[in-house]
């Protein structure tokens, strides 16, 4: 696990108006309730204005454009640097991304699952691709919280980093506390997950600590979320795959499922959302071949057989 940061990364404008919300809200209760103050001053707060980045898809010109780009930017650091070696992974994740929110195709989300497969937080991953669980959520998960025999779990907690330290939590949203079924292959995955924790525990006798954590460290102490980001992105560029976040493989998890036919009310509810406009307009991106063929049936609805046949019937009955 990485140590500390000396440099904290700064506070995202999205993150500054859900502080400002929160303020805005305690000091409208000040008001109402306890008469403290007679003016909020949160509400004439101005602050740079935010918006919601577009997910977009890894497609295949876009990966050949951020490849070049990723070449360009070693030789231009190598360059700088008198041709000392340059860090992979700082190419790796400073070259700019089309999006900030980026989504891979289901052929490279297997891709990446088939990499994770031989790591020990493989479990965790397929939970967050398939599932569409948050960070927090996975890290927070707890076997009493997971049923087997019907291949479901209940959120209930979660892990939450704030600066550097861990804090245990409820979800973000009433909506958020949930029941997930679960396919079989990830209840699978559980299963010889489960039987990989005992031989840990084995392994570590007393030194082990009963968290009771789905997912843990080595010697059973819970996992820290920053760890579980950092080792995401050393799997997916072992792959050979672009990059995008771990909170990304959410967003693909989302996509994955309405271009599986899913109904967004379902994917709503699996996520953890309070509404299905806002799964649909946060959540969800387009396949390309989810486009293609929605295109199709759409000029099939005009110019298919069966209509084109149905339209010479009624030319010959006019006539």
């Amino acid at each position: 696990m990485r140590p500390e940061p000396a440099v904290r990364r700064p506070i995202s404008i999205a993150t500054m108006h859900r502080i400002r919300a929160t303020l805005r809200h305690a000091l409208n209760m000040a008001m109402r309730q306890d008469r403290l103050i007679d003016f909020n001053p949160a509400a004439v707060l101005e602050m740079p204005a935010h918006t919601r980045p577009k997910p977009l898809v890894w497609t295949d010109d876009r990966v050949r454009a951020w490849q070049a780009d990723c070449r360009s930017y070693r030789e231009r650091e190598k360059q700088r640097r008198g041709g000392r070696r340059v860090d992979p992974i700082d190419a790796y994740t400073s070259v700019p991304r089309p999006s900030s929110v980026m989504v891979w195709t289901p052929a490279q989300t297997r891709l990446f699952l088939e990499e994770a497969r031989r790591h020990r937080l493989f479990a965790l991953y397929q939970l967050i691709a398939l599932r569409g669980l948050r960070r927090g959520e996975a890290c927070g998960l707890r076997w009493k919280e997971v049923d087997l025999n019907t291949n479901t779990l209940t959120v209930n907690w979660q892990l939450v980093q704030l600066a550097w330290e861990v804090h245990e939590g409820t979800p973000k949203t009433d909506a958020s506390v949930r029941t997930i079924a679960l396919d079989s292959d990830t209840a699978r995955v559980l299963r010889v997950h489960w039987q990989q924790q005992l031989q840990e525990r084995l392994v570590m006798g007393e030194a082990w600590t009963n968290t009771e954590f789905v997912v843990t460290q080595p010697d059973g102490n819970r996992l820290h979320p920053q760890h579980v980001s950092d080792q995401f992105l050393w799997l997916a560029y072992l792959a050979g795959l672009p990059p995008i976040r771990l909170h990304d493989l959410r967003h693909g998890a989302a996509s994955l499922m309405l271009a599986a036919g899913v109904e967004m009310k379902v994917v709503q509810e699996t996520l953890g959302h309070t509404s299905s406009a806002f799964t649909a307009d946060t959540y969800t991106s387009v396949y390309p071949q989810v486009a293609m063929a929605a295109a199709e049936k759409t000029a099939a609805l005009l110019f298919g057989e069966e209509d084109q046949a149905e339209a010479g019937k009624l030319i010959s009955l006019r006539s």
